[in-house]
């Protein structure tokens, strides 16, 4: 396997093959690299919290909302993908915004922020949809186009396996000085968006444990009640505007070395930004039998 010369593009010409590096590098078992599919599709389900970037009721008693998704993916292994979403509902935040919302006189919709921005917001679900990904024929990591046999075949050695994901960052033209962090943002995406097999999924954690601004948490739970390894990454920069900081915390069960949750804290000169600041739980990872269909309420 070769990198493509651009990204989002099959795999080409640039860097040595992918099957050298997770084999005669790595020594990988030929059985393991070419496991079947253990489904009809590989699948994620993910329930999404964003705080609204908006306050509501009142300038003398505002609260703040939480919009509530669900989202599915289904990957056949011919790379053919579908993809569902639903509104769940968008609700008060904490306690103290609920006792707002009431004496705002329990609204089930808002169509305008206190401060005149016009929004679209429903506490009650919606339908839902789902749809197949049009030109969806292969697996997608670092910008780079994989087929299912490429994806069997990615490095399960975590030095290998940052170094192949550096030399994708090149060929995407990231700055040199922005690969760690183009690395560190990558490596998650194997513990859930794609059907690696578990020792590649494990050589993705072990490296993310040694990227610059990433730190081991202890042990916590997500919003399910189920416990992980916790994981922190920082990110800080410095432009004209301000300083912008992000605080990602992972939730990861090694077990199975699959990705539980995905905290997001922005701050811009400390300030919290509502709108980017959000949790994504991912509910169901692995692989189904079951067609893609409108997500069902939790």
């Amino acid at each position: 396997m070769k990198f493509a010369t651009a990204p989002i593009r099959r795999l080409s010409s640039l860097g040595i093959g992918l099957a050298v590096g997770a084999t005669a590098l790595i020594g990988a078992p030929s059985a393991a690299a070419a496991a079947p599919p253990e489904g009809a599709y590989w699948h994620s389900r993910a329930l999404m919290t964003t705080t609204h970037a908006w306050r509501f009721g009142s300038k003398p008693d505002p609260y703040s909302l939480v919009q509530r998704r669900i989202s599915e993916d289904w990957q056949a292994p011919d790379g053919r993908a579908w993809f569902g979403f639903r509104e769940l509902g968008t609700v008060p935040k904490s306690a103290a915004d609920k006792e707002a919302w009431r004496r705002d006189g329990s609204p089930s919709t808002w169509s305008r922020s206190i401060d005149g921005k016009v929004v679209k917001l429903s506490a009650k679900p919606s339908n839902g949809s789902v749809n197949p990904v049009r030109k969806k024929n292969s697996f997608g990591l670092a910008q780079q186009r994989l087929t299912y046999d490429e994806v069997q075949r990615l490095p399960a050695d975590q030095n290998v396996l940052k170094d192949w994901l550096r030399r994708a960052g090149k060929v995407s033209r990231v700055p040199d000085g922005s690969l760690d962090g183009w690395v560190a943002g990558s490596l998650p995406e194997i513990l859930y968006s794609i059907p690696a097999p578990k020792q590649v999924r494990a050589a993705a954690y072990q490296a993310l444990l040694t990227m610059p601004g990433v730190r081991a948490d202890g042990n916590a739970k997500d919003t399910l009640g189920r416990s992980g390894a916790a994981v922190v990454i920082d990110r800080t920069s410095k432009g004209k505007s301000g300083t912008s900081s992000s605080r990602i915390r992972l939730i990861v069960d090694t077990g199975t070395m699959v990705l539980l949750s995905r905290d997001q804290m922005v701050t811009h000169d400390g300030k919290t930004l509502g709108g980017k600041t959000h949790n994504t739980t991912l509910v169901k990872v692995g692989w189904t039998n079951s067609q893609p269909a409108v997500p069902a309420l939790p």
